[in-house]
C-alpha cells in the first residue's frame, strides 16, 4: 500500500492507523499548493478530487475520504482492534457514528477555517460550532479512556488530528480538561510519536504541550 499525505493534515489519521495496524506501506508526500507528489506526478491524475488522504492498494485500486480509508485499514488488520469486527452489530454502527461525527461536525468546519477566503464572522461562527462539539466530546470522555471505550480505535486517530488543529485556530485544549488529558495520552503512544516524527511534527507538538 501507499499513502499519499501532507504533513499534519487529515491524512495524519490514516498514517497513524497504518502504524497502529502494523501494515506494510509506503509514504509519498503531496504538496497541496502545487498538487505535485514528491516523485513529481500530478496528484490530480491519481485523485481527480485532489484531496488527501489517498490510499493506493497493492492491486492498484485507490481509496479516498478519511472515514473510508480508516475503516479499510481497521478491517484489514483485525488483530489491531482499530475497529469492531465487520458485520451487523451496534458497536460497529457506533464506530461509524464516530467517524461520521468527526468528519461532518469537526473536519468540515475546520476545512473552512483553513480557507483564507472564509470571512472573519464565518470563522467565528465555525469556532463556536467546533467548541460546542468539543464540549459534547468532553462529556463523553468523562467515563471512558477512548471514544469507543477502553481501547484505542481508528476514530481516536481521526479525532487526534482535529485536536492538533485547535492550536492553529486559537482553541486551547485545557478548556476541555478531559480532552486535554485524552490528547496527551494518545500523543505518547509509540506509534503516534513515530508518525509525528515521520511527518516532521514531533518537536512542534512537544513544544506546544510544554507551552499550553
Amino acid at each position: 500500500m501507499k499513502l499519499y499525505y501532507a504533513p499534519g493534515r487529515c491524512s495524519l489519521a490514516a498514517h497513524i492507523a497504518l502504524r497502529e495496524a502494523d501494515l506494510r506501506f509506503d509514504l509519498e508526500r503531496v504538496d497541496l499548493g502545487t498538487l505535485r507528489t514528491a516523485s513529481g506526478r500530478n496528484f490530480r491524475d491519481l485523485n481527480p478530487k485532489a484531496d488527501i488522504p489517498l490510499l493506493e492498494l497493492d492491486g492498484g485500486e485507490m481509496l479516498t475520504e478519511t472515514p473510508v480509508v480508516l475503516a479499510y485499514i481497521a478491517d484489514h488488520a483485525p488483530d489491531s482492534h482499530l475497529g469492531p469486527p465487520a458485520g451487523v452489530s451496534m458497536i460497529r454502527y457506533h464506530f461509524h457514528e464516530w467517524l461520521a461525527f468527526i468528519a461532518s461536525e469537526l473536519h468540515a468546519p475546520f476545512t473552512l477555517l483553513f480557507d483564507p477566503t472564509t470571512p472573519a464572522h464565518v470563522q467565528a461562527m465555525l469556532r463556536g460550532k467546533i467548541s460546542d462539539r468539543l464540549l459534547y466530546t468532553q462529556k463523553v470522555l468523562e467515563d471512558r479512556a477512548f471514544l469507543m471505550g477502553e481501547s484505542f480505535s481508528a476514530a481516536d486517530a481521526y479525532l487526534f488530528v482535529m485536536l492538533q488543529w485547535c492550536e492553529r485556530f486559537g482553541m486551547d485544549l485545557p478548556l476541555w480538561p478531559n480532552i486535554d488529558t485524552y490528547e496527551s495520552k494518545i500523543a505518547h503512544r509509540p506509534t503516534v510519536e513515530a508518525t509525528l516524527a515521520a511527518e516532521g511534527l514531533l518537536d512542534r507538538h512537544r513544544h506546544f504541550r510544554r507551552t499550553a
